[in-house]
C-alpha cells in the first residue's frame, strides 16, 4: 500500500507599511537584526498565524512604500523577523521549563500534604463515629485533595498552550519572508 503525504498548507500574509521603522519597536534601542517587532505588528502576525493548523507553513510578504536608501532590505527583514520569533520560542520554552519545575515541586509538596492529611483523617476516624470527628476527618480528606489541585492543573492543562506557542513561534521563525517595494 502506498501512502501519499499531503504537503503542509502554505498560508500567506501581506503586510503593508510606509517605512521600515513601522515594523520595529521604537522603544528598543538595539539594531534591526536583534530588535523586537512592534507590539501591534507582532500581535497581528501571531493572531493571523494562530488561526491555522499546527502543521502549516507561512509566507509573509511585506509591502514597503518607502524603500531604504541602503538598498534591498529583504535579507535584513527576513533575519530580523526570524530572530524575533526564534527568540520568543526560546523564551516560551524557558517559561515551559519553569512551569514544569514548579509543577514537580508542587506535586511533591501536594503528595506530602495529602499523605499527612489522609493519615490524620484515618487517625481521627479511629476515635469513633462522633459527628465532630466525622467532620474533621472529611475536612482533612478534602483539604488534602484540594492541595493537589495546582500540580494537576499544571500537568493536565497549563503546559499545552505554552507548547502550542513554541510550535507557532518556531514556524514563524522559519517563515518565508518577501519584501516588495510599493503598495
Amino acid at each position: 500500500m502506498r501512502k501519499f503525504f499531503k504537503p503542509a498548507p502554505v498560508h500567506r500574509l501581506a503586510l503593508r507599511v510606509r517605512e521600515l521603522a513601522q515594523l520595529f519597536n521604537s522603544m528598543d534601542p538595539t539594531p534591526f537584526l536583534n530588535k523586537d517587532l512592534d507590539p501591534e505588528a507582532n500581535t497581528f502576525i501571531e493572531t493571523w498565524a494562530a488561526g491555522y493548523a499546527p502543521g502549516s507553513r507561512f509566507h509573509i510578504t511585506i509591502h514597503l512604500e518607502q524603500w531604504p536608501a541602503e538598498g534591498d532590505p529583504g535579507e535584513m527583514l527576513t533575519a530580523a523577523v526570524h530572530n524575533h520569533f526564534t527568540y520568543k520560542a526560546e523564551r516560551t520554552r524557558l517559561a515551559l521549563k519553569h512551569l514544569l519545575q514548579q509543577g514537580r515541586m508542587s506535586l511533591a509538596i501536594g503528595l506530602a500534604f495529602v499523605t499527612l492529611c489522609l493519615l490524620a483523617a484515618d487517625a481521627i476516624g479511629k476515635y469513633g463515629a462522633n459527628t465532630g470527628f466525622s467532620i474533621a476527618r472529611e475536612s482533612l480528606t478534602i483539604i488534602g485533595w484540594v492541595a493537589m489541585w495546582r500540580p494537576m492543573e499544571i500537568f493536565l492543562y497549563d503546559w499545552w498552550p505554552l507548547l502550542r506557542q513554541i510550535r507557532l513561534y518556531q514556524k514563524l521563525g522559519i517563515a518565508h519572508i518577501q519584501v516588495i517595494q510599493g503598495k
